[in-house]
């Protein structure tokens, strides 16, 4: 894990390039305003190429602790809805009239 520094925003544009060099090199710059921080500059997240497989990219997101991949297979499970009874397009129409009432 990086390690964390504060910095005022004066000094921030000052030393910009410095700062994003300490970000890439892994440590977190806290941007403060008047002691209060409102900001972070941190090292980018890895982005995975299009076409990655999904399981591919599970797993790295596992490993970072951003999620938590399941204990129990899946099997036959589904994910059912259930329906509220409204005729088809009433979504559409609804969506229609509240939009023109916002013109």
């Amino acid at each position: 894990m990086g390690t964390m520094k504060a910095v005022g925003i004066k000094r921030l544009k000052a030393r910009l390039s410095e700062y994003v060099r300490l970000a890439k090199g892994g440590e977190t710059v806290l941007v403060m305003e008047r002691d209060e921080v409102v900001a972070e500059l941190r090292p980018a997240r890895q982005h995975e190429l299009a076409g990655t497989p999904v399981e591919d990219v599970l797993s790295v997101l596992a490993e970072a602790g951003d999620l938590s991949l399941p204990t129990l297979p899946k099997r036959n499970w589904r994910w059912n809805t259930r329906s509220l009874g409204l005729k088809p397009g009433t979504a559409r129409r609804v969506l229609d009239e509240l939009r023109s009432e916002r013109d």
